[in-house]
């Protein structure tokens, strides 16, 4: 049994990621073994956790691994430790467009058990809050707010009108944090930007927010909520265990081919769970970065390029011809090469102009539109990642375009928004903008391992 809270608001902009990094950071301070945990696909808020917490950031997300793994891939992270704290996503009953509560934090937040506290920013009300925090605390009685804290909070007497407020709602204020420039992470067109890029800047900020929590937050009590949280009857997950349970079986005999995975701050997109998987069915996985180094790893066998910003770092990457022709090698040779959204950029002839591997026939550009949801996917035709036929969800997230969309053997067919056909295979390479989680697809790993032999 781990004591565990979920972070959660109202709507996107109230605080969630300062709060829950804050309070994993200050418990983390105080000795305990934290474990960090994210509802939803996003890859950054999680790079700041691990800052915090020492340990990796895990996604929880139940529209791309089904609601049967949230327990367990959350037991499997939180082995050992004493607490976990869980950051929701948007609001807290937002969940998939057009499937009810699917994927929202609401529904993370019932599987496991967890008790739930409301981040509130609280700038431009007084009153009123109190009949925000006791409507969504009364929408669904399977859910359990445990507690408030109020962000954004101006002065004495602004926190003294919320505190009289929120003492009719019977839902206790656990924390009222300042406005504080010091705690804010800078974002750009995705998101935050990510811990890689801005390591030193983040460990100082990921500092200013525990210090701003531990000022302005119970956590005597909120620990205590914490522990509240009732027995949570889950096997953890194992990427061994799912491997075996799989149609593809466990690790296959013999030496372990290395497999290339890019990293660095141009490749920040990852679940720690792909590293794992491809682990247990046999490979021997050496991170790389391609901003850096000059050739792939000595003996590699296989590529995995996931998302990131390879726009932010076009000159770099473009510049590292050695490496660019390495990756162009190892393609032509028939090599498995998976690549998500930042991957499928960098194996494209060019991007914004600027030469990339010329892996693909396409060339990528920045857009002013963002594309992002999730999506229902069938693989195409065959390849190291999927068989043909091979049915999974995933998530698109970009602010770019790539043309053509699809090569003559696409490397997927979505069924939302609208139908189409996306991405690229071609030899042994499969190329794609859609992030997908190896958790709910085991055999992915296995099937990539097994074609990365000779």
């Amino acid at each position: 049994m781990v004591a565990r809270l979920v972070i959660a608001a109202p709507s996107s902009g109230a605080g969630k990621t300062t709060v829950a990094t804050g309070l994993m950071a200050a418990f983390a301070g105080r000795g305990l073994a934290v474990s960090p945990h994210k509802v939803g696909p996003d890859y950054i808020d999680p790079g700041y956790h691990a800052l915090a917490t020492g340990r990796p950031g895990r996604n929880l997300d139940a529209f791309m691994c089904g609601t049967e793994l949230v327990a367990p891939l959350f037991a499997h992270g939180a082995r050992g430790c004493d607490l976990a704290v869980v950051e929701g996503v948007m609001g807290l009953y937002d969940g998939a467009a057009d499937q009810g509560e699917l994927a929202s934090t609401a529904q993370v937040a019932k599987l496991l058990r967890a008790p739930v506290v409301l981040v509130v920013d609280a700038s431009s009300q007084s009153r009123s809050v109190a009949a925000l925090v006791h409507g969504f605390a009364s929408w669904d009685p399977g859910v359990r707010i445990g507690g408030v804290i109020l962000n954004k909070v101006a002065t004495d007497r602004h926190e003294h009108l919320l505190r009289e407020a929120l003492g009719e709602s019977g839902v206790p204020v656990l924390g009222v944090l300042r406005r504080a420039p010091a705690v804010s992470t800078p974002s750009r067109h995705l998101g935050l930007v990510p811990v890689a890029e801005r390591r030193a800047q983040a460990v100082d900020a990921v500092r200013a927010q525990a210090e701003q929590v531990r000022e302005g937050c119970d956590l005597d009590a909120l620990l205590a909520l914490a522990r509240s949280a009732p027995p949570l009857h889950a096997e953890p997950w194992s990427p061994t265990a799912a491997l075996a349970r799989s149609d593809a079986g466990g690790p296959a005999a013999g030496a372990r081919p290395v497999v290339a995975v890019a990293g660095g701050a141009a490749f920040t997109f990852s679940y720690a769970e792909h590293a794992e998987l491809l682990a247990a069915a046999g490979a021997e996985v050496v991170p790389f970065d391609p901003l850096r180094d000059e050739k792939l790893p000595e003996g590699t066998r296989g590529l995995v390029v996931g998302g990131g910003f390879p726009e932010v770092y076009g000159p770099e990457l473009s510049a590292n011809e050695s490496l660019r022709d390495a990756v162009a090698a190892l393609a032509r040779s028939g090599a498995p090469v998976a690549a998500e959204c930042a991957g499928l950029l960098y194996l494209a002839r060019s991007l914004d102009g600027r030469p990339m591997c010329g892996v693909l026939d396409a060339d990528a550009r920045m857009s002013e539109r963002l594309t992002l949801g999730y999506r229902d996917a069938v693989a195409v035709s065959d390849s190291p990642v999927a068989a043909a036929g091979t049915r999974l969800r995933g998530h698109e997230f970009h602010r770019t375009v790539i043309e053509p969309g699809a090569g003559e053997v696409p490397a997927w067919g979505l069924r939302q928004p609208e139908r189409r056909v996306e991405g690229f295979v071609r030899g042994g390479v499969h190329a794609s903008y859609v992030h997908t989680h190896w958790a709910a697809v085991p055999e992915t790993a296995r099937r990539f391992v097994g074609h990365c032999r000779p």
